[in-house]
């Protein structure tokens, strides 16, 4: 996004994250504005986007990038609290609705806007996943296809799409657990389950919602566009 000359405001649980975003962009030549924010707070979004309503007047383009979960919890359903379900319905689909809700304002006056939700593979027609999870991720789906349909908004220029990611290779994260845990065991594991035999990139993702997020896009509502190398069976 900064390297098409957005300006750019995120938040984060993680101050450093925050610190660290504001330096791998120091040399575009944007403006960025960070907020220190966990949105299993109900109140996180309102008290990031009055930051950004004080300091710009709103946003024209909203990434739903909050996301996971589907790893919490045990594979035996009975035996996973209830308050699993909660917690990552809420990080996921909570947190889309409060932030698009805060968005949708601004992006109405001025007749143009994007909001793209990141979603997932499992949330989608395969129902794969732990069950809290799917449901969390499917509801997001839902959420971007029932608000493309709303005439008042598509007619206002403003769009709503989602893009649903397969296994993608994140340092820090639980893929990277597997490989270093057992190197041999991961190589077998993505030979196996993914076509091209490798996992994607956080970049290969971000390509297809800066497309969607385009005057190219102008088209594109209500789709769910997945981005996995051929790894979901669904059609």
């Amino acid at each position: 996004m900064a390297a098409e000359g957005v300006h750019i405001a995120i938040c984060s649980r993680n101050q450093a994250r925050l610190d660290n975003a504001k330096a791998a962009l120091a040399s575009k030549k944007v403006k960025f504005l960070s907020v220190q924010a966990d949105v299993l707070d109900p109140t996180s979004a309102d008290r990031v986007m009055d930051v950004v309503d004080r300091t710009w007047g709103g946003v024209d383009i909203l990434i739903n990038n909050v996301g996971g979960g589907g790893r919490w919890g045990k594979e035996d359903v009975e035996a996973t609290d209830a308050a699993v379900w909660s917690e990552v319905y809420e990080k996921n689909a909570g947190a889309a609705v409060r932030f698009t809700r805060r968005a949708l304002p601004h992006m109405h006056r001025h007749r143009w806007g994007r909001v793209v939700t990141v979603t997932s593979i499992l949330g989608g027609k395969d129902g794969m996943g732990r069950p809290w999870f799917t449901m969390a991720k499917a509801a997001e789906t839902a959420l971007m296809k029932s608000l493309a349909t709303n005439r008042k908004l598509a007619r206002s220029g403003i769009t709503f799409n989602s893009v649903a990611p397969g296994g993608i290779y994140i340092a820090g994260t639980g893929f990277e657990d597997e490989k270093l845990r057992d190197p041999v065991a991961f190589e077998r594991m993505t030979d196996e389950h993914y076509p091209l035999g490798r996992l994607g990139t956080p970049e290969e993702v971000a390509a297809v919602v800066m497309f969607l997020c385009s005057t190219a896009a102008s088209l594109v509502n209500g789709a769910n566009i997945v981005v996995d190398g051929g790894q979901s069976r669904g059609l």
